[in-house]
Formats: C-alpha cells, structure tokens, sequence
C-alpha cells in the first residue's frame, strides 16, 4: 500500500494540539513531508511543507496510516509533572457546588440564605469577599460554593476543559416552573456530567406548585426520589429561610455518594475561578484547590503565567498560611492574570515555574501564528465530501420565550438536502457571555438577537471570539437575511456570458507567434479575458482562451463593435476567413437555495393523500 515507507515505522498512536504543521506531522508519523503532501493533494488539499493544518484533516490523514491521533491541549504538551504524596494522604474533601438557575427564581437570595447557615459565620471578620467562591461550614461538614454569574462562566469554565464543579443545585421557582435559563442550566450540567440537585423555591407564595415543578423535570429526566428516580428535590423559601438546612443535607448526602477524596501531602493544583489587577496588592487570582496544599512561598505556575505565592487569602478576606483541597482562596504573587478555568500548579522550584510559563508563551505564540494560516477541514470536504451536507448553526436569544420558538421554527424550515440549518440553541432572555462561549466552541455559530442586546461583556466577548451577533425585530426580515447567508455558503453555479461576435476577414503568420485572425467586431465587445468559440459553417470547431488581442501593433485590454482587431487563440491555428469568433465569459451565479427539506415533505404528503384518494 505505501511503497516509500513501510507500515512499521509509522506509530500506532500520535499526540497533536488543534492545528499542526506537514512538516510536524511528517516527523512525528516517521514519514516524508512529500509523502504526506502528496497523501493531502489525492484528498484534494494543496498545502506546502510549512502550512498548517487543523487537527481533524490530520485525525482523516492519520487514519490512512492505521496511526490514532490523540488531541492535546497547551498544557498537555507542557505536563508538569504530579507529585504524588503518601498512601496516608488521601483524605475526604469538600464538595464544591454551583447553584444555578433562571432570572428571578430566587438563585441570589438562596445563596444568601446559605451563606446566612454559616456557623462560622459569626466569627470574626465574618463578611464573606468577593471571590467568586466561598465555603459554608455546617455541623456535618463543609461544602464550598462556587458564585459565579449562573452558567456564564460554568460554560466558560468547560469550554476551557476546567471541570471543577461537583454539584449542581437548580433553583427553580415553585410558581414559575421550567423556564428558558431552567432548560440552559440542566443542558450545560448533563453535558458536563455533574448530579443536580433541585432546590424549590418560593415555597411560601400562596401559588406554589412543587408538583407542576416535579412533573416539568421529570419530562426532562430529572426524576424525583419520591418517584423512583434519583434527583433529589428540596422545598425552599429563600425570603423566609426555610428548608435551607434540608439543602445543606441533600448536598452532603449526594457528596457522599460521589466519594469524593483528594489527597492533602503533596503539592498543589487547582483551578482560576476568576482574576484581576489590584492597586497595591498586583495580580490577584480566585484560586479553588482541588489537590494537594498550597503554602505561601510556593513556586507556581498558573495557565501561562509564573509566579510565587506572595500571600493567600481566604473568603472571608483573612490572611492564612495554607489552602487545603476545595478550598476557595485568592493568591497574590503572579506575573499577569490568567484566564477563568486556567490550571494552577505548584512546580518544585522558581526556576521550573519561570520555565514552564516560558515554554507556554511560545506554544501559545506559536499556536496563535499557525491558526492565523490553517488549512482548515472545511477546505477537504469541499473537495472530497461534495455530497455531504453542510450545517449553518445558529444560536437563537429572543424577548419572548414564544418568539423564540417561532423563530427557530421559521429558521429550521430552511433547511435542504445540501445545507442544514441546526439551532443549537435558543431561549428568552438577553445575549449573555454563555451564548457566545457557545458560539465560539461550536464552529462559530451565529448568534441572532430578537428584540434582545447582548450584554456588555457579552459584547466585549464576541469581538474578542470574533463571533457574529445579529440583530433583528421583525421575523421575516430576519429568515431573509440568513436564507441570504445560507446561500452565500453554496458552491456556485458557472455560466458562459456572450460578450461579443467577431468575423476572420483575414489570416496572418507571425513567426513566434502562430497564425493571427484580421477579424472586424460585428457585435458587443471582445476582450482579452474572454475564451471563444470558433464556429465554421454554424459548428463550434473549437473553444479557447485568447492569447493576444492588438489594434494595429498595440495590445488592446477590448475591442468594441465596428473596430477591427487582430486576434490570436491559444493553441489553435487552424483559422480561415469567413470563421466567426465568438468572445464570452464564464461568470459565478450564487445558486438559490432550491427545494427545502419542509416543501419535499409536504410535497410526499400531498402525494400520498392523492394516491390513497385514488386507490379509493
């Protein structure tokens, strides 16, 4: 099968980050860089030995070879390697949860209900700062919780590969029901694999119905203990402080079950929860720690960044030693800020962390350079994939929860047997951060707004993911315009343009050249772009580009009617006088969207229904 290179030197098994250039990817097959450019030509991919390519051309590529490529990320390629303690160091840990849920279901009013169940609370210095983490201490144990803005920055988190929850309690309001942000929250959870717990709220108002609440879950798979299933609910009322204890307990019963331990005798990694610039103190980093202990004095490195641990803080603003796994504390002593969901990790010695951060920098550099000029997939099945259909992905954000679904509805009847129209998601409510995350991990989608804004820091977000938002207040409007974009992403259709007729009057012998035509123009123009066809006896003989086009001894860019010119066609010389020359041009025609998907149903069905009539 490969004749250049045995099958044996080429690995079982390769590790690659998102793009890769032919010339790393050669070398890490045990392949020639020709071989593998030829391999990309007869795919259909021109590419040079220092053009990248993306990670999924390189997976089909591999595949060839019966070679597996394994898909790492900056920091897998800069692994710093785990100290691995004591056997006796393994002890339980804290469970670390977010509490999410819709706009005006009491989500900030039962994290305030639970900081108010600290008992430690009492303590000195008891105000809880803003972290973005804290942790509660109950007489049964302690359970941190993460505050982030909702799913915002918990898709964040994921989209950077930081799992750092354990729980997810949802708030749900007990006269309100699922909502839109209900439906986001239980997606972005069951995506990330974490167990829900749910907490109903509003349990004092005079129109609460937790069993409406229960029944609207259980549709979407979160079943009740109570009815065989394995959710646990829990009866709140954030206003008035009830059931708060029984949220605590279920949090605890479920940490149980998830047997969650760390170990505590080695040296720490976590994750960035968030980071900022102080005066006075510097870089300040929310750190949550999920192995090992980080002391002050640490040597550190934190997503590309170095540092030394200058001092830690913990929720409660006090100055403290050491931070145990779970726990939430800020960390001065870094060279800049990393980003939310960076991994932390404490190195043996300064000069290791310096180097990491270094190495990172220049992958990160390096890997930005290369994205810049990818060869993406996209280009390969054009090619090779012709049949296969495209999807343009959208993300919908209307006022209404009902204009929404019309939207989506609209949208998706566009859908045809080339191009896919494929909602990812849509909801009521404003463009948030979680929408464009959203967007960005997937392709970049577009998100459409109707009747909403995105918020600021969605909107600093988006330029920032180059994501496009648009904008929209009538339906119509907007199911053109992407019918219009959909469009843009056919391959188009060519035509031939006549531009102009000429007629031989004479025949020329150029030494060098060949024979040139003395032709007078008969109709429209002739220019030096255009092919022809020669037709004889009213028979095209023959179809080309022109080669030259003079007005006595001056090139000529065109020739307009009743002007004569000479003409010389690429490799033809068979000319005579009385052939007419036809000029035209080939031209790209953007194709329409044809036959959707909705009108060859509706089609079948009226057939069928006439074919049943008749059959009757």
């Amino acid at each position: 099968k490969h004749d250049s290179t045995p099958a044996s030197v080429v690995p079982e098994k390769i590790e690659i980050m998102e793009t890769i250039s032919v010339s790393d990817l050669a070398r890490k097959m045990n392949l020639k860089a020709s071989e593998i450019i030829g391999k990309l030509m007869s795919m259909g991919m021109m590419v040079t030995i220092n053009q990248s390519i993306d990670s999924d051309t390189a997976t089909i590529l591999a595949s060839e070879y019966n070679c597996q490529v394994h898909l790492v990320s900056l920091y897998d390629e800069t692994v710093i390697e785990s100290d691995k303690g004591s056997s006796e160091g393994e002890r339980t840990r804290p469970p670390i949860v977010t509490v999410m849920g819709h706009v005006d279901h009491g989500k900030t009013k039962t994290l305030d209900a639970i900081r108010n169940a600290d008992v430690a609370a009492g303590e000195a210095g008891g105000i809880t700062q803003k972290i973005g983490a804290y942790q509660v201490s109950t007489p049964k144990g302690v359970i941190t919780f993460l505050d982030t803005p909702g799913h915002e920055a918990f898709t964040m988190m994921r989209a950077r590969g930081a799992q750092i929850t354990d729980i997810v309690v949802l708030v749900v309001a007990a006269d309100d029901g699922v909502m839109p942000q209900t439906m986001e929250a239980i997606n972005h959870a069951k995506d990330a694999k974490v167990p829900i717990i749910v907490a109903v709220n509003k349990i004092d108002k005079p129109d609460a119905n937790p069993e409406k609440v229960m029944t609207q879950l259980s549709e979407l798979g979160l079943t009740p203990e109570a009815w065989g299933g394995d959710t646990q609910y829990v009866n709140i009322s954030a206003l008035k402080h009830q059931g708060i204890d029984d949220l605590l307990d279920a949090i605890l019963i479920q940490a149980e079950v998830l047997e969650l331990k760390a170990q505590y005798d080695c040296r720490a990694e976590g994750k960035v929860i968030e980071s900022r610039t102080d005066q006075g103190r510097g870089v300040v980093a929310s750190v949550v720690v999920q192995r090992g202990t980080l002391h002050i004095g640490d040597p550190l490195v934190a997503g590309i960044y170095s540092g030394r641990v200058r001092a830690i803080f913990n929720d409660r603003g006090q100055k403290i030693q050491e931070a145990t796994p779970s726990m939430p504390v800020e960390v001065l002593g870094l060279e800049a800020m990393p980003n939310a969901g960076d991994p932390i990790q404490v190195t043996e010695t300064e000069k290791d962390a310096r180097a990491f951060a270094a190495k990172r920098q220049e992958l990160k550099r390096f890997e930005d350079a290369k994205a810049v000029k990818k060869v993406t997939l996209d280009n390969l099945y054009s090619t090779i994939e012709a049949s296969e259909v495209k999807e343009f992905k959208v993300i919908i954000k209307a006022d209404l929860q009902g204009s929404a679904e019309a939207l989506k509805t609209s949208l998706e009847k566009l859908s045809t047997k080339e191009l896919r129209l494929v909602v990812i998601h849509s909801s009521a409510g404003a463009i948030n951060e979680s929408d464009v995350t959203l967007a960005a991990a997937d392709e970049n989608a577009i998100i459409i707004g109707f009747n909403v804004r995105p918020t600021p820091k969605a909107k600093a977000l988006a330029e920032q993911e180059k994501v496009e938002i648009r904008k929209y207040n009538i339906i119509y409007k907007c199911v053109e315009e992407i019918q219009q974009a959909m469009e843009g992403m056919l391959q188009p259709d060519t035509k031939d343009e006549t531009t102009g007729t000429a007629e031989v009057r004479n025949t020329f012998k150029v030494p060098k050249i060949g024979v040139i035509a003395g032709c007078y123009v008969t109709d429209g123009v002739i220019k030096k772009t255009c092919s022809v066809n020669v037709i004889r006896d009213g028979v095209v003989i023959y179809t080309g580009k022109i080669a030259s086009l003079k007005r006595f001894k001056d090139d000529a860019k065109e020739v307009k009617d009743g002007f004569e010119c000479g003409i010389g066609i690429e490799n033809w010389q068979d000319l005579q006088i009385g052939d007419q020359l036809e000029a035209f041009e080939t031209i790209e025609v953007k194709r329409k969207l044809g036959k959707t998907l909705a009108d060859e149903q509706a089609e079948a069905e009226k057939k069928n229904a006439a074919s049943e009539d008749s059959a009757e």
